[in-house]
């Protein structure tokens, strides 16, 4: 069985006629979570943008703000050809006001990223979760007045349920404010939950749909194989608890991620490659978003998006991990609080 590339392709965010890469750089990994070395971190960030893509991805949260500044020093002189998007709503720090989805930090939350990143406006300002404790009227209402004040383009939302998404339609034409025009959740041939409801959701909503954590962190690098032990890298020694093959839903990830790489081994790809494609063939999805740390990363990730899969590659990974199923429960990005104890035994 072969498969055919062809050009690197763009595409349009969602209804607003903004065309964007089809890869997005995510930027996660630079600064003090990944990559300490800003130089060399920019050293990928300008790869990537000499590459083609047009479309970076970044938050406050991400090395509390230190990932900003990066990509701020990055887009110098460049700022124009590019789609820049951020986040707001995880704890900046630990006194109260910090976080959320309220007017009084939603505002001091931009202008704190504006200042970081070295630029008078946001083309895509996203919330990074939903917030329990604050009316969605009252975030998209700030979100709309940083629009009308043209220091922010778009806004959109991240690790939304279908509910929630649906819910914030509704608010935004009831109360005429800006919409959340792209929706942000976790998607992988390991994590495909996003199918069942999310992704039909956010089509007939005319939204644009950016996938993270496309290569499922790290486990569709190709360097989970049976027979061999399990890699050391630099995700599993941050957070050890989520390579722990006693827990069933791991255990269940590392089966699948072998058989996945043999799929790619039997097409001639790499893994990599074929993970990436994956998430890009369903109609959903604008693009996916890659997290390299170092230049190989990157350099291992760019072709990505220009393999084409046959529907007979589709159904094989069909058979291995079945359509709207996550293998493990907690790569879902959400943790549903209404079903904690507390909340559920009054």
């Amino acid at each position: 069985m072969s498969e055919q590339t062809s050009p690197q392709p763009t595409t349009h965010l969602g209804r607003t006629g903004v065309e964007v890469s089809r890869l997005a750089l995510g930027t996660m990994m630079f600064g003090d979570w990944g990559n300490r070395d800003h130089d060399d971190s920019i050293r990928v960030i300008h790869r990537a943008i000499d590459a083609g893509i047009n479309f970076i991805d970044t938050a406050d949260i991400y090395s509390f703000g230190e990932s900003e500044e990066i990509v701020g020093k990055a887009i110098v002189g460049k700022r124009d050809d590019l789609v820049i998007a951020t986040k707001f709503f995880n704890g900046m720090k630990q006194q109260p006001n910090y976080r959320g989805g309220s007017r009084r930090w939603i505002i001091r939350a931009l202008e704190d990223s504006l200042r970081r990143l070295g630029t008078d406006y946001i083309d895509l300002y996203q919330m990074h979760r939903p917030d329990e404790h604050t009316d969605i009227d009252e975030s998209l209402g700030a979100l709309s007045d940083l629009v009308t004040q043209g220091k922010v383009r778009y806004i959109g939302s991240s690790t939304f349920q279908p509910s929630q998404v649906v819910e914030a339609q509704w608010s935004a034409r009831q109360n005429h404010t800006a919409r959340f025009v792209t929706e942000q959740p976790p998607y992988s041939m390991l994590a495909r939950g996003i199918e069942a409801d999310l992704l039909p959701t956010t089509l007939r909503h005319g939204m644009g749909t950016l996938v993270w954590s496309p290569l499922a962190g790290g486990w569709l690098s190709g360097k989970f194989r049976a027979g061999q032990d399990l890699p050391t890298t630099h995700r599993s020694d941050r957070d050890p608890g989520r390579y722990d093959l006693s827990k069933p839903g791991i255990a269940a990830k590392f089966g699948a991620a072998d058989k996945l790489g043999a799929l790619a081994d039997d097409l001639g790809v790499p893994l990599v490659h074929l993970a990436l494609a994956f998430v890009l063939r369903h109609p959903g999805v604008t693009s996916a978003i890659i997290g390299p740390r170092t230049m190989e990363q990157l350099e291992s990730q760019l072709d990505a998006a220009s393999l084409e899969l046959s529907t007979e590659t589709l159904d094989r990974i069909d058979e291995i991990v079945p359509p709207g199923t996550n293998l493990n429960p907690d790569d879902a990005g959400f943790t549903n609080y209404w079903l904690e104890a507390a909340r559920r035994r009054r």
